[in-house]
């Protein structure tokens, strides 16, 4: 049975080895199991389990951080640490805790009473929590992965160098190169099984960052140089393009007397925003590229004509 002053505990040793990774201390796993007086076991479990979102990783029996990575200190450092294993400590300390503590998450995050509210319309991953963090530490630590990929009626063994976990209009994915010839991929994250941490490493470069803050949708091609978009916004719905623009490339091209106003954005696949521009009809127009403005028209007229049948 856990009590409470054992979740007090843990967080007080998590806090104290994150604090001291982050000054530049590389640990060991029997030092650290004499300090606080547990097994060996319990610190591998800290570092396997409960800090592995963190940016460590063990060279020579020893934990350290990678370099580059700073936490800021004191209280900080706590919140960090409660906010990431917080999920862990509930699940450990059985079903009526778990269920008291999600309600208690769920209201800092959308209850009625909380002060702030915000509307995310993402799908629940809490069944793939395993696989986010195995997928969280070879981000981390630059490390392939083999894992099963099941497909409707069959699945796939992949090799990957997994770079990010992306949310795209709710859905979660992981963003990942083909470990055979580095094809930029992207794989739906609830597909993806059996994952495995192998001892090679890869590189990346910081390309991806860019081409993800400027993707619109899980569309974006990286071998496609990027191309521009231009688009007709009506008065009734330009306020909305001011307050949050489609993208980090969006141009205001022109703005109008009645109100409305031609913008541009940069993509890589006309279905980037071809949905976009879908969501928003009839407010919305494509001016170029034309064959993206046709193949709406031919959208519409297929919508159409089934309706008549």
């Amino acid at each position: 049975m856990a009590y409470k002053h054992d979740y007090d505990t843990i967080l007080t040793r998590l806090t104290i080895i994150l604090s001291r990774l982050n000054d530049g201390e590389a640990l060991s796993v029997k030092e650290l199991a004499e300090e606080f007086n547990v097994s060996d076991r319990t610190i591998q479990r800290d570092f396997n389990e409960r800090l592995v979102s963190f940016p460590v990783y063990q060279d020579k029996k020893k934990w350290k951080m990678l370099d580059g990575y700073k936490i800021e200190k004191s209280a900080s450092v706590e919140d960090a640490v409660v906010l990431d294993i917080m999920q862990k400590l509930m699940e450990a300390a059985g079903q009526k805790f778990s269920s008291r503590a999600n309600k208690l998450l769920s209201k800092i995050r959308n209850d009625s009473y909380n002060p702030i509210y915000a509307k995310l319309d993402m799908e629940d991953i809490g069944d793939k929590l395993q696989e986010v963090q195995e997928l969280e530490r070879a981000i981390t630590v630059k490390k392939k992965i083999k894992c099963r990929y099941d497909l409707e009626e069959h699945h796939k063994e992949l090799d990957l160098k997994p770079l990010k976990i992306a949310n795209y209009e709710g859905f979660w994915y992981l963003i990942a190169l083909d470990g055979r010839n580095d094809i930029l991929k992207k794989y739906y994250l609830k597909n993806i099984k059996q994952i495995k941490l192998t001892d090679e490493s890869f590189e990346r470069t910081t390309e991806l960052d860019s081409l993800l803050d400027n993707s619109i949708s899980v569309w974006f091609d990286k071998d496609v140089e990027p191309y521009k978009v231009t688009m007709q916004i009506s008065s009734t719905v330009s306020k909305y393009f001011i307050r949050k623009p489609i993208s980090k490339s969006q141009i205001t091209e022109s703005v109008h007397e009645d109100g409305s106003m031609m913008v541009s954005v940069e993509i890589t696949d006309d279905m980037e925003i071809i949905p976009f521009v879908k969501y928003w009809m009839p407010h919305i127009r494509v001016l170029e590229p034309v064959r993206i403005e046709e193949r709406l028209k031919k959208d519409i007229e297929n919508y159409l004509n089934k309706m008549k049948l």
